[in-house]
């Protein structure tokens, strides 16, 4: 899964983005409230599946950023990640949008765990396990098991499981695909889903993943 990390103090920046990489979030990282907007207001807005927002942002705060994402209508998961420990900014951040409101000084499993909650809801995913036929996929382990079976995955493999059956039926394109695998920095070959792909089919059965041509792929697992 994608994130979008919006923090201006580069020691803290590089922590999350280092943390959350390791537990499997692709993440891309800005670090003033001008940026942030840009970012969310444009197209790729839709490649992430939540966003991490600090307040006391330069050139604007974070809190105009998440007033105007949501006056446009966008209901992206937002976990505002700040100092500001009164009740009155926790009260005026959840008010105006934000989802979650974790305060630093934090610890990162709990950071990571926040959002894979945001993302299990905004997926309408109740349980914190996701099962399809007979492939569980715990995200907080990183595990797959298939009829109660441990399957070894790749890093990038999990990922682009997890998103697709966090999305069962939906086609996804090649393109929506890479954009949830892969951040700013990340270099892709031509044909890097496919592989990834092709390696599912061969781990969890061929019939899991489906070819929708000149469309993308969905994932069905009866």
């Amino acid at each position: 899964m994608r994130i979008l990390v919006v923090e201006d103090d580069g020691l803290l920046g590089d922590a999350i983005e280092a943390g959350l990489a390791q537990c499997g979030f692709a993440v891309d990282w800005v670090r003033d409230g001008v940026v942030a907007a840009q970012v969310l207001t444009g197209s790729g807005a839709e490649e992430y599946a939540a966003v991490v927002l600090d307040l006391g942002l330069p050139r604007r705060d974070g809190l105009s950023v998440l007033k105007e994402l949501r006056q446009r209508g966008n209901g992206l998961p937002v976990l505002i990640l700040t100092a500001r420990d009164r009740v009155e900014d926790r009260i005026g951040g959840l008010d105006q949008g934000a989802d979650d409101y974790l305060l630093k000084p934090f610890d990162m499993g709990e950071l990571a765990a926040r959002l894979r909650a945001l993302i299990r809801r905004a997926e309408g995913q109740a349980a914190p396990v996701v099962e399809v036929g007979d492939i569980c996929l715990d995200p907080a382990a990183r595990s797959v098991t298939v009829d109660g079976s441990a399957v070894d995955l790749a890093a990038k493999e999990f990922s682009l499981l997890e998103t697709m059956m966090l999305n069962k039926g939906r086609v996804l394109s090649r393109a929506q695909l890479e954009q949830q695998l892969y951040n700013w920095n990340d270099e892709t070959g031509s044909n890097t889903v496919e592989v990834y792909i092709h390696h599912l089919r061969r781990k969890l059965g061929r019939d899991c993943i489906v070819t929708i041509r000149g469309v993308g792929y969905m994932f069905r697992k009866d």
